[in-house]
This record gives structure tokens, C-alpha cells and sequence, in this order.
């Protein structure tokens, strides 16, 4: 007969058994397998730093090709603008390459009417009502509320009243006072919607709008949309060029790029946030007041990299 002290004897005989096999199995494979693994975390650390051998790398040749840039800009702009009134037209999304931009402007010899800073208050849609209301009573003799459009945008008003001011006007029309225009612009600025980091001197001839990346908010469709209006009413003004950051998400360059019309007058290059794509954006200025021809530059799909400009 089988008692109780058989059964307890027979357990701990079985688990014993299992316990000497784990660690006799243990054993055997321990040398393999810690090789194994051993070889494979040398191996990661080496790519690691081949990787970070190539990031510094890169990084460098980046470092220095925007320094060659730089130094050709010193060589190649000075003159290319002389005589020539650019008003800097700076958007939300483009506050961080506008000073950029706005040197090789200078570098090239154009004399800078001024540089305006628009605020986020200008581009959020919540505001329109009231954008619509100021560009009435901002108006003045010289740039009438006749002359805006009439259909209830206020983005698209307000622009068009700022354009009508800081541009030359078309001829045959008369020009707008200076008492006018630092009203106009005292209106806006008062309001909070836009900001002046130079005096406006006058009115320019071209316009460089300053832009970046998509809006990513709720409201980022109508932003981008109202950020299109904006350069739409300078385009109707006078020469323009859209200095962006990338040319695809919706930002102003790809929508500019992908409308068969916009991209007939205005200029654009994407990679303005680069120190190379400042040099370009002073030279796509140049081909728009001399050839009165409008381009797409920068590194983004069917861009090319810098204007052919004649002799």
C-alpha cells in the first residue's frame, strides 16, 4: 500500500529532477548565448557610433555650406538691388528667418521701406468680424474703404488697406500721404494685429513675405487659408516673394506652387530658413523686378536651386 511519506518522497524526487535539469541546461547553453548576445550589443554600439560619426559629419558639411553661402552672398549680391524700395512683410510662422532674409536684402543694396511684423490676432478667424470693422474706419482720403473688397473676409479687406499703403499704387491713381499711411498702420498696431520693427519711410515697389510652416491647430485650415489671402492682396499690388520653410503640409509656398495662377506671379523658395535660401531669396527679388518673371526655388519637387539671371 502506498502512504502519504511515498507520495511527499516521490514530489520532491520529480522537482528535484527539474531543478537539476534547469540548471545542468542552464549551463550548457549560458557560454552560447552570452556570446551571442555579447556580440550583438558590440555590434549595435558600433553602428551607433558610425551613426554619430556620420550626424557630425553632416552637420558639418551643413556648417560649411552655409558659411560658403555667406561668403558668396558678400561677392555676388552687393548691387543687385541698389535702388530698389522692399518692404518686409513678416508672418507668425516666419518670425525666426525674417532677420535673415532681411540682411541679405540690405547686402544686396535695397533700400528697406520698412519691415512689419503681422501678428497671430491678424490670422485667427475668430477675429473677422472685427477685422472688417477696423479696415473701415482705418481707412483714409488717400486709401479709400471704396477700393477694399466687399465680401466680408476680413483678412482678405485688411490686406488689401495695408497693401494699399505700404505699396506703390498703380498708375494713374494717386499716392497715398504719409499722414495716411502712419495712420493706417497706427490703427493695426493699436488694435494689436500687427507690429513695426523699422519705421515704414514709405511706400515699396516689392514685397518679400516672410513664412513658415502649416498651422497644426483646430483653426490651422482657416489660418492657412487667410495666410494665402494676405500674400493674394500684396500680389495684386506690387512684385512679391514668399520666403518659406518647406514646400508641402499646406504652408503657404505649396499652396502658392500648386495654383497654376498664383505661381505665374508670385516667387517662392522654401528653404528660406537656410542662409543659402536667403541668398536666393534676395535673387529671386532681382529676376521679379527686372525680368518682371516670377520662379519657384529651393530644394522642394520641381524647384530649381537658384535663378538663371542675365548677365
Amino acid at each position: 500500500m502506498i502512504n502519504f511519506r511515498y507520495h511527499v518522497v516521490s514530489l520532491t524526487a520529480v522537482f528535484l529532477a527539474l531543478a537539476i535539469g534547469l540548471v545542468v541546461g542552464t549551463a550548457a547553453l549560458n557560454g552560447p548565448v552570452a556570446d551571442s548576445l555579447k556580440e550583438t550589443v558590440n555590434s549595435l554600439r558600433k553602428d551607433n557610433q558610425q551613426m554619430r560619426q556620420s550626424v557630425n559629419s553632416l552637420q558639418k558639411e551643413l556648417d560649411l555650406e552655409e558659411d560658403f553661402a555667406a561668403e558668396m552672398a558678400q561677392l555676388y549680391l552687393p548691387g543687385k538691388l541698389t535702388g530698389k524700395r522692399v518692404m518686409v512683410l513678416s508672418l507668425p510662422t516666419g518670425r525666426e528667418h525674417t532677420e535673415g532674409v532681411l540682411k541679405m536684402l540690405q547686402t544686396a543694396g535695397a533700400t528697406v521701406t520698412g519691415r512689419v511684423d503681422v501678428q497671430d490676432k491678424f490670422i485667427n478667424p475668430d477675429n473677422n468680424t472685427n477685422l472688417m470693422e477696423l479696415a473701415v474706419t482705418a481707412a483714409r482720403p488717400t486709401a479709400p474703404a471704396s477700393a477694399l473688397p466687399g465680401n466680408g473676409n476680413g483678412v482678405e479687406t485688411s490686406s488689401a488697406l495695408l497693401a494699399s499703403v505700404l505699396l506703390d499704387r498703380t498708375p494713374g491713381t494717386p499716392p497715398v500721404t504719409d499722414a495716411d499711411r502712419r495712420a493706417v498702420l497706427a490703427a493695426y498696431a493699436n488694435a494689436g494685429y500687427l507690429t513695426s520693427e523699422e519705421k515704414v519711410t514709405g511706400p515699396a515697389e516689392a514685397v518679400v513675405v516672410v513664412s513658415g510652416q502649416p498651422y497644426v491647430d483646430k483653426d490651422s485650415a482657416k489660418k492657412d487659408e487667410s495666410v494665402v489671402k494676405v500674400a493674394e492682396q500684396f500680389d495684386r499690388t506690387g512684385a512679391i516673394v514668399v520666403g518659406g520653410n518647406g514646400s508641402a503640409g499646406g504652408n503657404l509656398v505649396a499652396v502658392v506652387r500648386g495654383d497654376p495662377v498664383l505661381a505665374q506671379t508670385i516667387s517662392t523658395v522654401d528653404n528660406a530658413n537656410t542662409v543659402q535660401g536667403q541668398l536666393v531669396t534676395s535673387l529671386a527679388l532681382v529676376q521679379q523686378l527686372t525680368e518682371k518673371r516670377a520662379g519657384q526655388y529651393g530644394v522642394g519637387d520641381n524647384a530649381t536651386l537658384v535663378p538663371r539671371l542675365p548677365q
